[in-house]
């Protein structure tokens, strides 16, 4: 039987694009979503993946959704998170509502994912773990104090979490993406958007299909001397 692999933010922008590529490569793949049911609904009507709603910021909940998943379709091979969500502002504006709020669901859900699935990834004596960072976690972004934080938290979780599981055959990577042609980056107004474009090397925003192929190439049993690194596909901005 193929691998099993749960993505989170699996039905939309970076996170479809990740399901699909897996998919493409030959795993099983569950994409988790929050709340969206009509998007997961044409996601799965489209690619034939199955999905599953969960708050990742409740750790109840990332229990009930992993141990759901591995009852009815054996033990999770690989994790990729990619769920995450803004909620931006200076600090001197930011309140701490919104503070806490991108910590648990950003960073707090890390450990709740990563705990849950271990076990199966432990008996297996395999195991992929994968998150993605950003290029504000990296360099720090104004007015993003709280998304910086958790991104770049994730780095050192992940190494950590490398140097524990390394002799079980898994392994704790990061994807840092830089600007990526979403949905949510065209939101943002043209005179904003072409000032950051400007600041991007090669010229343009990445596409979500090449932070897929960052996922696939992490993920391939080929890549097990590869642990507690991050990959930075952010067109040169650093």
């Amino acid at each position: 039987m193929s691998q099993l692999a749960l993505v989170t933010g699996g039905t939309r922008g970076i996170g479809a694009a990740i399901s699909r590529e897996l998919t493409h490569k030959g795993y099983r793949v569950i994409a988790s979503y929050a709340s969206n049911k009509e998007a997961a609904r044409l996601f799965s009507a489209e690619t034939g993946i199955q999905t599953i709603a969960f708050d990742i910021a409740d750790e109840n909940a990332c229990k009930t959704a992993i141990n759901y998943i591995e009852t009815e379709h054996g033990s999770i091979s690989m994790l990729v998170h990619n769920a995450g969500i803004t909620a931006d502002s200076t600090l001197e504006k930011m309140a701490s509502d919104q503070w806490h709020r991108v910590i648990r669901t950003n960073l707090n859900s890390c450990f709740y994912l990563t705990q849950a699935v271990l076990d199966g990834m432990r008996a297996q004596n395999f195991g992929r773990l994968i998150y993605l960072s950003s290029v504000n976690g990296l360099k720090g972004q104004r007015g993003q104090c709280n998304y910086a934080a958790a991104k770049a938290a994730i780095i050192g979780f992940a190494k950590s979490i490398a140097l524990e599981v390394a002799n079980k055959g898994i392994t704790a990577n990061v994807i840092a993406p830089g600007y990526i042609d979403t949905e949510m980056v065209r939101a943002v107004p043209k005179p904003v958007l072409e000032k950051i474009i400007g600041t991007i090397p090669v010229g343009r925003l990445g596409t979500a299909e090449e932070i897929a192929h960052c996922v696939s190439f992490l993920a391939d049993k080929h890549a097990g001397f590869i642990t507690g690194s991050t990959l930075s596909a952010n067109g040169g901005m650093y």
